[in-house]
């Protein structure tokens, strides 16, 4: 085999590697958006790839922060700088995305557009080579996505092809994380912390930190908060932000999981274990070894369960139901609950024991109408644009009326019922913009359900007329089954529509419903 037909085979091959890199690169990207990933750690290992599928030193994604006009490097490869600001227009990046082309600089020492002959100097750094291309969606100008210095020459025409791709890529992921655009602006606004999960007041920033914290261990987490606040996303959360996230992430539903079975759904069981049981099965725990078993509503769980989740919570170790054999399972676990559990403890429903393995770490969910008008705002704005999508409905826009509706109601359901609200004020919307009718939160107050609870003394309260009126010295559980008594009532006795009302699923309402022994 001659040296020429060795080149000419190793370039190809090279080429093959090259493309199959920038596959995999562009194919991982809409995969790392679907996760509750921490952005800054998402885009940090996205920037780093970028450099090597162009064979490139280094890679920035700018951003054009919305409020100022100016260009922010997100993400870099830039180890002497955390951050840089360029004034729009400035600079080559300043160009690029002013004018919306791409530009391939082949020598940045006689382009007059570089504008980064100070800042080389500054951090001993030497450009030769630049490749710069604009981020656009929906015809709008969000940032631009440059690389530095190829290793073998100047950036091709093929590096070019692939930039573009990228760059319309990374346009097409910014529609669904926490960095969001108003389509009628240049720019986008950073809505929170993490993938997903929207929220930039004091009470969310509280809630990032400590799973940011949590996510670098192995610790038990409970998450406490209200029915509708994000409990099972920001589980996700932690889980994806963690070491374990290429493994399992297990969700098990305490309320949806008959009583007779939770032991089996759990651990697992083995043929002929009982009637029916006809081959061995493996339960959750099992399923998520290695990863993380997320408990969503945990204070459900029957009290009989509660000792033998005790032992696997304390020493990882198990038994499938019907076995003899003694199992372990490495797996992470996060609880959450809307109930008070320390009440629940006090009063013999809830293993106090348990309880304190699971509150490790305890982060509090805050409520929807504590979190103030911005995180309303952002959270009713992505859910216009995602149901927009889902039902292929042009741009909707809220009117001044909507938007007071919006952060003056108390929201009891939370970001749950906000979710819903929205879907169905972009179904019925018939113009371009969302009325306060189309929310129709008005009706939802005037036929809000009202809980009195009646005083000891003989003074008669007066009630509205819709009132609940319960009275005092009831023990939490009996409240909760009379109070859900009066929602079916008021429904109708529609099972479903009262589990609706209550922002709880059919299976827990029996259970509340049920007498107590």
């Amino acid at each position: 085999m001659n040296l020429r037909v060795r080149r000419e085979m190793l370039v190809a091959g090279l080429r093959s590697m090259e493309n199959d890199q920038r596959f995999e690169l562009l194919s991982d990207l809409g995969a790392m958006i679907a996760g509750e990933v921490e952005l800054d750690d998402m885009l940090a290992t996205f920037a780093a790839r970028v450099a090597r599928a162009l064979d490139a030193d280094r890679a920035t994604l700018w951003l054009i922060d919305a409020a100022s006009g100016d260009l922010r490097s997100r993400v870099a490869t830039l180890p002497e700088l955390s951050e840089l600001r360029v004034p729009a227009g400035q600079g080559l990046v300043g160009h690029v995305a002013t004018s919306g082309e791409l530009v391939n600089v082949r020598d940045a020492s006689i382009d007059p557009r570089w504008g980064g002959e100070e800042l080389a100097h500054q951090i001993g750094y030497r450009t030769t080579s630049i490749l710069t291309a604009p981020i656009i969606r929906r015809d709008q100008m969000r940032g631009v996505l440059q690389v530095l210095n190829k290793q073998a020459g100047p950036f091709d025409a093929r590096d070019e092809e692939f930039i573009r791709a990228l760059a319309e890529q990374i346009g097409r992921a910014l529609d669904y994380t926490t960095l969001r655009g108003d389509d009628a602006s240049r720019g986008l606004t950073v809505r929170g912390r993490f993938n997903h999960v929207i929220g930039r007041s004091p009470a969310m920033a509280a809630v990032y930190e400590m799973i940011v914290k949590a996510a670098q261990t192995d610790a038990t987490v409970l998450l406490h908060g209200e029915t509708g606040t994000g409990k099972g996303l920001l589980a996700r959360a932690i889980h994806v932000n963690s070491a374990r996230r290429e493994a399992p992430f297990v969700h098990v539903d305490c309320t949806t999981l008959p009583a007779a079975l939770v032991e089996s759904e759990l651990f697992g069981h083995e043929r002929g274990a009982y009637t029916g049981a006809d081959s061995r099965v493996l339960g959750k725990v099992e399923a998520a070894n290695g990863g993380t078993l997320f408990l969503d509503e945990i204070g459900e769980l029957p009290l009989l369960l509660q000792g033998k989740l005790l032992r696997f919570v304390q020493d990882r170790q198990f038994e499938r139901v019907g076995g003899r054999e003694t199992l372990t399972a490495d797996v992470r676990l996060v609880a959450a609950t809307n109930r008070d559990l320390e009440a629940m403890s006090a009063q013999g429903q809830f293993r106090s024991d348990l309880f304190f393995r699971l509150r490790v770490v305890e982060i509090s969910i805050p409520e929807l109408r504590t979190r103030g008008a911005d995180d309303i705002n952002d959270l009713a704005d992505h859910f216009v644009q995602q149901f927009t999508r889902r039902y292929r409905k042009g741009a909707l826009r809220f009117s001044e009326s909507a938007r007071l509706a919006l952060i003056t109601y108390a929201w009891p359901g939370n970001v749950r019922e906000l979710e819903n609200t929205i879907e169905r004020a972009v179904v019925l919307a018939s113009g371009p913009q969302i009325s306060g009718r189309d929310l129709a939160l008005e009706a939802r107050r005037t036929t809000q359900v009202g809980i009195v609870v009646a005083p000891s003394s003989p003074m008669l309260p007066v009630v509205p007329p819709d009132a609940i009126s319960l009275p005092a010295g009831l023990s939490l559980e009996e409240a909760e089954r009379r109070y859900a008594r009066a929602i079916l009532e008021r429904e109708g006795n529609n099972q479903s529509a009262a589990a609706r009302a209550l922002g709880i699923s059919r299976n827990k309402l029996a259970r509340l419903l049920r007498p107590s022994e």
